[in-house]
């Protein structure tokens, strides 16, 4: 039997053995998630990699970005003005306070700030003729003591104005801007504004050179319509009345410049018949009644009379039955319903009386045309036959005179 030394050592032997064995297992595995954990690194090194070059590039694109504002101010703010003048014109999107407009650089590092202008007194629409009639302000309540060149300052930010008039004794002023627009913005900034402790009332003053035109044709246009109009002064705007669906309506109005030529028109279109079309159907010229339906009548410039305070004691309500503000209320309502319905009638009637002249026409310009058609062909006959009776007489002038010369040869 072998002694304990040897035991030990061939225990020690086949321990050692046995750890050899375990240790190359144990290195293969370590060799394994050696190589996995240095992929995963590879792929973590790699994508850390891809983040820093993303960040990085990022970062040179602020930093252009925040460097290129002092550089290309000029250009890039010229640039700015023309894109928002553009997108101000196809949204009609303009207002005075945006005359001036701040635009920052980027959110990181020292934000910049660039002044940018935009110039709205050059915005009008497409076409749009400038200095109208429609563009002319009416201002009242100014202080007896204003001077034209204050009047002037008020309304100076709003571009150039070609009439101003001040009547100081009875404080009302006029005054004409470049375009409708910029009246507006003008009327909705400055009506009710103090000027001296006194509040301006601003609207729009009224077009005198207006005049509405009916019977129209359904083929006439706005073109149409001012350039018919146009010979008897310059028309600052011609429009044919549509409905809801686009359908013309058979009116329209025409604004001229100035008051003598709408007077010539009306006056000429009075007298005589002024046609439109091929159609003998003349159009019907009338002062076109002014009506402020923008504005209306606020409160605060209700006179507060007696009969004001009178009516107002009694709240809006519904009058109730069987009183005395119930049995009025009716005879009111029956009496509108009876004139709705005679309007009614009347329109029928119009309506029966022009679709009959339409059809008469029409008649009667075919039995015209026929006419013609039948003079001419007269003429026709009645030229030729002259002309065969000439050529007839021609012929027997010749055989004539041929007929003597015969004679005069074998005769005499």
């Amino acid at each position: 039997m072998p002694s304990e030394e040897g035991r030990s050592r061939h225990t020690c032997c086949s321990k050692t053995v046995f750890c050899g064995s375990h240790l190359e297992k144990r290195a293969d595995s370590f060799r394994k998630s050696f190589r996995c954990e240095s992929y995963r690194n590879s792929y973590r090194i790699a994508f850390s990699l891809l983040i820093l070059i993303m960040a990085n590039r990022n970062l040179k694109q602020v930093k252009i970005q925040n460097n290129s504002g002092p550089s290309n101010m000029k250009g890039s703010k010229r640039e700015f003005e023309t894109s928002e003048q553009a997108k101000l014109q196809d949204q009609d999107l303009a207002h005075p306070n945006m005359e001036e407009i701040m635009a920052t650089g980027g959110e990181t590092g020292d934000r910049e700030c660039i002044g940018l202008t935009l110039d709205l007194k050059n915005f009008r629409k497409p076409g749009e003729k400038t200095f109208t009639q429609r563009c002319r302000l009416f201002v009242g309540n100014l202080p007896t003591d204003i001077t034209e060149d204050d009047f002037k300052k008020l309304f100076a930010k709003y571009g150039e104005a070609n009439e101003v008039f001040i009547n100081r004794d009875r404080g009302f002023g006029f005054i004409r801007l470049e375009t409708r627009t910029l009246a507006e913005i003008a009327k909705a900034e400055l009506d009710g504004t103090i000027l001296k402790n006194r509040p301006l009332r601003i609207r729009f003053a009224t077009h005198g050179s207006a005049l509405t035109v009916k019977n129209l044709s359904p083929v006439v246009s706005n073109e149409l319509l001012e350039q018919a109009f146009s010979q008897f002064g310059p028309v600052e705007r011609a429009i044919v009345v549509v409905d809801d669906r686009g359908r013309p309506t058979g009116k329209g109005f025409v604004e001229f410049a100035a008051k003598p030529a709408a007077r010539k028109a009306m006056d000429r279109c009075t007298e005589g018949a002024f046609l439109l079309t091929t159609s003998p159907r003349p159009v019907i010229v009338e002062p076109m009644e002014q009506f402020d339906d923008e504005d209306g009548l606020p409160e605060k410039l209700l006179q507060k009379t007696p009969q004001y305070h009178k009516e107002r004691e009694q709240p809006p309500r519904f009058a109730q039955p069987g009183t005395f503000e119930f049995e009025y209320s009716s005879r009111w309502k029956a009496l509108d319903d009876m004139e709705r319905q005679q309007r009614d009638q009347v329109d029928r009637n119009i309506r029966e009386a022009k679709e009959k002249l339409e059809a008469e026409m029409e008649a009667a310009r075919h039995e015209h045309q026929l006419m013609l058609m039948r003079q001419g062909k007269k003429l026709y006959f009645i030229t030729l036959l002259m002309f065969s009776l000439l050529m007839s007489s021609e012929k027997m002038q010749v055989s004539h005179k041929r007929c003597q010369d015969w004679q005069l040869k074998h005769v005499f």
